[in-house]
């Protein structure tokens, strides 16, 4: 009680404006490095959310008329669908591979002077929806790296005005001869609130980080059904074209 009230007695104000005015310029900067880290982070979690969010409405409306398209032989009509449903993954990688199967057809159709013969057609359908399929993971990954460093960083960042700060109470003791806790009240405010910010700033985005990571691997799933799903009816088409 007693070293309370001589700390009280001082005047030490532990509102958020006394701290940041009791605060050297390290840690000021310390603190400004990690507000921004926490606008990027915050700018690439609400951009995510849009995407993954018109990306699940579309490829389940697309997955809808696809398998309507699908029954009645209406390839080029699925190939149209998949380019009004340009934020859907699912429809990028089928239309990749609806494109490439009606143009394997043509090919096969005729010959032109530089002709090479038959090729595997479904195997160059299978290549084309892979090769769509690296395209849209990476575009559903986009942003999540930085989100990643954000997260990891954070509290390293944090513990440095911590580290910072504790120096700065040794120096303020030694300064005031080893006086009382108000020499080392300031250096104890930056420390603590270096380590609160960094945590604020680093819990989120590594929740949203796994979050997000999660839903990516639920789009490859049903990329890679839908894919298998239309390489199975390719190869029945084959055998009744």
């Amino acid at each position: 009680m007693e070293t309370l009230s001589i700390l009280l007695a001082e005047g030490s104000d532990f509102s958020l404006t006394g701290m940041w005015e009791q605060m050297g310029l390290f840690a000021k900067v310390v603190l400004i490095f990690l507000v921004l880290m926490f606008v990027v982070a915050l700018m690439i979690i609400i951009e995510r959310l849009r995407a993954y969010g018109k990306a699940k409405r579309q490829s389940i409306s697309y997955i809808m008329l696809l398998r309507t398209y699908l029954q009645e032989r209406k390839m080029q009509e699925a190939v149209a669908a998949a380019k009004t449903h340009h934020e859907s993954p699912v429809a990028k990688v089928v239309g990749a591979g609806l494109k490439e199967y009606l143009d394997g057809l043509e090919a096969l159709r005729e010959e032109g002077p530089d002709d090479v013969g038959d090729f595997d057609l479904v195997d160059a359908v299978n290549r084309q929806m892979e090769r769509a399929k690296e395209r849209e993971t990476a575009n559903l990954k986009r942003g999540l790296t930085w989100l990643a460093t954000v997260g990891s960083t954070a509290p390293f960042v944090g513990l440095l005005g911590t580290v910072v700060g504790i120096i700065n109470s040794f120096q303020g003791l030694s300064s005031d001869g080893g006086g009382g806790l108000a020499a080392v009240s300031g250096g104890i405010s930056e420390a603590l609130v270096a380590t609160a910010v960094g945590l604020i700033v680093a819990i989120p985005a590594v929740m949203m980080f796994n979050a997000f990571n999660a839903r990516v691997e639920a789009y490859q799933v049903d990329m890679n059904d839908v894919a298998s799903e239309l390489v199975d009816f390719v190869l029945k088409e084959g055998r009744y074209s």
